[in-house]
């Protein structure tokens, strides 16, 4: 099968080509006739099988045949968790829409937003956005969707983990009803299903591979390890197989700040990417790391979906996820398109449990390799595979200070200040006490005196009533 069987025009399938695609993967043969004609899509796929051109190819092909974009219109709206993912997705936006008039834009938090109203006055074709700033754009009558005529839902079982449900929900509330609706997700958990039914119509259900299912083409093993002894032991492993380029995955900011900084006092060139990082630093080091001017990229899990780094050979695990799932994603960014690789993890005596429940949901024990010169003091325990079945876990619940993984920090508005709380807010009209000559403040005009019965003589020592306070002392 070829791309120009699925009914693709010959702009989108000359970008296929400049791309050095020739044969679509299964995804990509299943879903982009079935978007073509215009049905809505549940589709199951695991990262690195190609799903992102699996909507974007055929949502080109339908907007080609459309009328012109009308100005702060959107034609096609994809939602994507993370920022980088975002910026992933725009980027084979504009390479397979190349030969063509339609135009597109990308926009996410942590970065300032007017430059995005402005590239929106004009409308584009599609837009690419996470759920925080697109609230915030719809809000400042930045954009609107009147035009609107295909929504795509990227990654969703990622939103819903990440809290993104209410945000979904308000989203779908000012959309037109009458659309072409795409959901992509790893699985097609009982969470996703519910949300599908507000969503999708007579929908296509599309699954190519298992769910949690690593890739066949990524070597797999791990390294017990001494927690103080892991960074001199991903530094020997950089050294003694010349790894140029490589993505460690780190457990915290700080830690992946750490650790960069170890590797670079070594002398190994590094970035660490997190959510504490502006955007331009995360955009810089994404880039340098993929032009190979940085060897070692270290990331938190905000870096887990959305890098798509061509033959990227190895990725390693520096800590181990406490989300099982998140361990499929990470080791995801290598192995892709049927390149192989190879995920190595560094694994300590604490992180035992996260590697048995790992083990569980991939179904496999994972081989266990020794590092020479790196005895183990703490003994890792063995591992003994658990075949029960594992019971889906809950969405979580979105928080009231919720942080948007686009930028927008904890606490704070749309646009960016911190809300005033009531006590502050109430403060700012009570009239400020006047201080006298002698430095004791007036009292208030307003202000009630003190009936004379709850007065305290002067000089009198302080009395304290047990029933009110529970403290031990007596009244005289």
């Amino acid at each position: 099968m070829s791309f120009s069987s699925l009914g693709l025009s010959a702009p989108l399938l000359k970008a296929v080509e400049e791309q050095g695609y020739t044969t679509p993967s299964p995804i990509q043969a299943k879903a982009i006739p079935a978007v073509i004609e215009g049905q809505d899509v549940m589709a199951a796929a695991q990262t690195g099988t190609g799903k992102t051109a699996g909507f974007t190819l055929p949502i080109l092909e339908r907007l080609l045949a459309g009328d012109r974009v009308k100005p702060n219109q959107v034609r096609a709206l994809i939602l994507t968790p993370t920022r980088e993912l975002a910026a992933q997705v725009h980027k084979n936006v504009e390479q397979y829409s190349q030969n063509t008039r339609l135009t597109s834009t990308v926009v996410f938090g942590g970065v300032k937003i007017n430059p995005q109203m402005m590239r929106l006055r004009q409308g584009v074709d599609v837009l690419v956005s996470t759920p925080g700033r697109l609230l915030d754009l719809y809000n400042q009558n930045a954009v609107r969707f009147s035009q609107l005529e295909v929504l795509v839902l990227d990654e969703a079982d990622r939103m819903l983990d990440m809290g993104f449900i209410r945000d979904i929900r308000k989203i779908l509330s000012f959309l037109p009803a009458k659309r072409q609706n795409l959901l992509f997700s790893a699985t097609f958990s009982d969470e996703i299903r519910q949300l599908a039914k507000g969503l999708v119509n007579n929908p296509v259900e599309i699954s190519v591979n298992p769910a949690n299912q690593t890739a066949t083409t990524v070597e797999q093993c791990i390294y017990p390890a001494d927690q103080k002894k892991k960074a001199p032991m991903l530094l020997k492993l950089i050294q003694d197989n010349d790894w140029q380029q490589v993505l460690v995955f780190s457990k915290t900011k700080h830690g992946a700040n750490r650790l960069s900084r170890f590797l670079d006092e070594k002398g190994v060139t590094s970035a660490a990417i997190h959510g504490n990082k502006s955007q331009g630093a995360r955009t810089k080091a994404l880039e340098n790391f993929k032009t190979g001017e940085v060897r070692v990229l270290v990331a938190t899990d905000i870096a887990a979906r959305g890098i798509d780094i061509a033959q990227l050979p190895q990725v390693v695990n520096f800590d181990l996820p406490h989300v099982s799932e998140d361990y499929v994603h990470r080791i995801g960014r290598t192995g892709r398109a049927g390149a192989t690789g190879k995920a190595i993890s560094l694994v300590c005596v604490d992180e035992a449990h996260d590697l048995f429940s790992i083990e569980r949901l991939i179904k496999q024990v994972l081989p266990r390799m020794e590092l020479e010169g790196f005895p183990v003091v703490n003994k890792l325990p063995e591992s003994r595979l658990d075949t029960r079945p594992i019971k889906p876990k809950k969405p979580k619940k979105p928080k009231k200070t919720f942080q948007h993984n686009d930028g927008q920090r904890s606490g704070e508005n749309a646009r960016g200040h911190k809300p005033v709380s009531k006590n502050r807010r109430h403060a700012g009209n009570a009239k400020p006490a006047t201080a006298s000559t002698d430095g004791a403040a007036k009292p208030q005009a307003n202000a009630r005196p003190k009936p004379a019965a709850n007065r305290k003589p002067a000089g009198a020592s302080p009395q304290r009533n047990p029933k009110n306070n529970g403290s031990n002392f007596k009244a005289n």
